[in-house]
């Protein structure tokens, strides 16, 4: 699921009070020996969808700990990073938060929340690559994943069939046949793949399976390396995708895609797994129903003859530096993401923290197009000053330039490295 990375400022805000705590120890730093509480924040998504998950890792530690309460509050995702910088330079911080997982580096960045010791918690040596790099900053963890959400691709049966073609792809050159028969059958009009072109995070998967990079790390210091030779080959066949399949608004992100794919003038979309779901609601679906009985998901190939590497979206849990709960805080959280709460997410439409229960997914048709899709992933260089590169949509501007023709892919590829390069470093 896509999560906004928050504004550097608002970090740089709490910055001073959280620097006078020290970096924190983390669980086993003894902030736990005389707390008879915990606060836990969580989104709205765990107090509407699972509930009950909730109420077993309070039972477990309760049950570990007896005589211990545990207090939660339940945020929006649009409300619960004010409120945490407001808090964060105060001793009101809540013993656990819920960060999406683009949100974990500033704070990580800033010393917000408390280094993690991962032999606590079950599944960390098989975490994802796309959630322990999340959690990650200079060699350390401050966080644990919670659960995950791949992209994949999802096309019209409907539409594909009317063109001859009566199977998902399994190639890359495949692919590009298939909707090249879909474009011509459809006319000049229709989207054989709708693809938005700021879509910043399929533009870098093409980056990632040419084996290019937003940026390379070296001796602490980042640097672009979007005008790279592997980069650049990304951002060209992402720009041959957008030039013959994507005959829609090629100003837009990808906010209202599922919107749009709804409205029946698209053969093929590639996004969150929920999207296509989402398109077929009778409230989104423009079609008169054709949707729901025609959307059919397929793992992206990539042109390199894998499968396209995928941002993986997602969610992970932190202990704030100031806790005063360390310890209890980290046991909840294990008793919160553990195996068996796994089993808990999967059975509600999630992907699990861990490639050891991923790997069971596979096998079940309901889940193992989403399964097999975040086994290979990507995710954003681990930098200071990511936000700030996020924060002025760099990578957005770039792949909008190319797909409208204002640049060249490689003038805009330089362009992008030489903006990136004077804010990436700088907390």
């Amino acid at each position: 699921m896509k999560r906004k990375l928050i504004a550097a400022i608002g970090v740089a805000c709490m910055a001073a009070s959280i620097a006078s705590c020290g970096s924190g120890s983390g669980s086993g730093s003894g902030k736990s020996t005389s707390a008879k509480s915990i606060t836990v924040w969580l989104t709205v998504d765990a107090q509407n969808n699972w509930p009950e998950l909730v109420k077993s890792a309070d039972a477990a530690l309760k049950k570990s700990h007896p005589g211990v309460t545990v207090k939660h509050e339940y945020y929006s995702w649009g409300d619960k990073n004010t409120k945490l910088d407001a808090v964060l330079a105060t001793d009101k911080a809540p013993d656990v938060v819920e960060m999406g997982n683009t949100e974990m580096l500033p704070y990580s960045i800033k010393g917000a929340f408390a280094e993690l010791d991962t032999s606590k918690f079950d599944n960390s040596s098989a975490w994802l690559d796309g959630l322990k790099g999340s959690v990650s900053y200079n060699g350390k963890v401050y966080g644990v994943p919670y659960y995950a959400a791949a992209r994949v691709a999802v096309w019209r049966k409907d539409v594909a069939a009317a063109a001859g073609v009566t199977s998902t792809p399994k190639t890359y050159s495949e692919l590009t046949a298939d909707l090249d028969k879909i474009q011509s059958k459809n006319g000049s009009k229709f989207n054989a793949w709708y693809q938005p072109s700021r879509d910043w995070y399929t533009g870098m998967s093409f980056v990632a399976d040419a084996g290019g990079a937003i940026a390379t790390e070296s001796g602490g210091k980042f640097t672009a390396s979007l005008s790279s030779a592997a980069s650049v080959k990304g951002l060209t066949e992402f720009k041959s995708v957008v030039t013959k399949y994507m005959h829609g608004d090629l100003t837009k992100d990808e906010a209202d895609r599922y919107i749009i794919f709804g409205q029946g003038k698209s053969a093929m979309m590639y996004g969150a797994s929920w999207e296509g779901p989402a398109a077929a609601d009778p409230k989104i679906d423009k079609t008169g129903g054709k949707l729901k009985a025609n959307l059919v998901q397929f793992v992206l190939p990539g042109p390199s003859g894998k499968a396209m590497p995928v941002f993986l979206g997602g969610s992970d849990l932190a202990v704030p530096v100031k806790s005063k709960a360390q310890d209890l805080a980290t046991e909840w959280i294990n008793d919160f993401t553990g195996t068996a709460s796994q089993k808990v997410l999967i059975s509600k439409g999630n992907l699990p923290n861990n490639t050891t229960q991923l790997a069971t997914l596979k096998s079940d048709p309901a889940t193992a197009v989403t399964a097999t899709a975040a086994e290979s992933s990507w995710f954003i260089p681990t930098a200071p000053g990511w936000g700030t590169v996020e924060k002025q949509a760099i990578l957005q501007d770039m792949l909008q330039a190319i797909a409208t023709g204002k640049k060249s892919v490689q003038q805009a590829a330089k362009d992008a490295d030489a903006a990136i390069n004077k804010v990436i470093n700088t907390a």
